[in-house]
């Protein structure tokens, strides 16, 4: 966080991302290339949590492209032009190179039920692999404690409190 950049917020997204698939349109929509974990779906033929994760990245994208289309341009413009980072701070792997060990891992990681595989990968696919992003991988010690079904369990618990409290039994969207 000192350094200003994101890695934790997206390790965050990731562990988030294995109950609530939307949250990988952060990953999406910052780094792009962390998000070949979304093979992780691929490969468990989870066609519903990759189609979330796709559509929400693809929602967020069209309302932005509405209201503010020369942002996007923008983007677009400082992704094309920006060239391979440099500095002594870096793990000095080539793209391609982390980008297949990434793809790899992550099958396997997804063959076996082993989801910090993902965490893993996504930090091998960050565009420039600075030391600092090697903090992506708290997301491992996240999956290790439980999360993110701790965290939907909380908002369950959260849920049936408001339900109580402002009367009546909680109900889903489906009103099942």
């Amino acid at each position: 966080l000192y350094l200003g950049n994101i890695h934790l917020l997206l390790a965050v997204a990731i562990v988030l991302g294995f109950r609530w698939p939307a949250a990988w349109a952060f990953v999406l929509l910052t780094k792009i290339t962390p998000g070949i974990g979304l093979l992780w779906f691929a490969v468990r033929r989870e066609w519903r949590n990759l189609s979330l994760a796709l559509g929400a990245t693809l929602l967020v994208t069209l309302v932005g492209v509405l209201v503010a289309p020369h942002m996007w341009y923008d983007w677009y413009q400082s992704l094309r032009v920006t060239g391979p980072a440099t500095g002594s701070n870096q793990v000095a792997i080539p793209l391609p190179l982390r980008m297949v060990a990434a793809v790899l891992l992550v099958t396997w990681g997804a063959r076996t039920d082993r989801r910090w595989t993902v965490v893993v990968a996504a930090m091998f696919a960050l565009p420039t692999l600075w030391f600092h992003g090697l903090a992506m991988l708290m997301g491992i010690v996240a999956l290790h404690n439980g999360q993110p079904e701790r965290t939907a369990r909380a908002v369950e618990r959260m849920r049936d409190r408001l339900g109580a409290t402002f009367g009546g039994p909680r109900t889903d969207v489906l009103g099942s």
